[in-house]
């Protein structure tokens, strides 16, 4: 198929089909008269790339993962190995989104007349300090 289709049938634009090319998420495909020529399988791998870069993944870890699989690889050690890294930085980023989130609802109650104020009751001073001592 043509990179167009394949942009369409993958809810993309051409230049994101190319950029995955580009960084060796794609394998370049053959060409016919100067335009790519894409095997019906590049869909699969296109999706995957859309897909895991929505749940959050970076292209360089979408990259590591996808480096050498062939269609008949065993996907499991790759995507455990990967997952349980992960999942590590999905707690890490759970516990600073509850933390926004008790500090956008307190915020909307705020009666703070000073910024000095404010720093005070939302205890900045005490965490900023427990931040600095743990970077230590």
């Amino acid at each position: 198929m043509k990179i167009g289709e394949l942009a369409r049938r993958a809810g993309l634009h051409a230049s994101a089909i190319r950029y995955y090319e580009k960084l060796g998420l794609l394998a370049p495909p053959h060409r016919t008269g100067g335009q790519r020529r894409y095997p019906p399988d590049a869909l699969d791998r296109v999706l995957l790339i859309r897909f895991a870069g929505e749940m959050g993944f970076s292209l360089a870890e979408i990259k590591l993962f996808l480096s050498g699989l062939r269609d008949n690889a065993p996907v499991g050690p790759r995507w455990k190995k990967l997952a349980a890294k992960k999942l590590i930085e999905v707690e890490d980023h759970i516990v600073r989104s509850l933390r926004l989130k008790t500090l956008l609802q307190n915020l909307q109650h705020c009666h703070c007349a000073s910024l000095k104020q404010c720093v005070t009751a939302l205890g900045l001073s005490e965490n900023l300090r427990f931040i600095a001592r743990r970077s230590r």
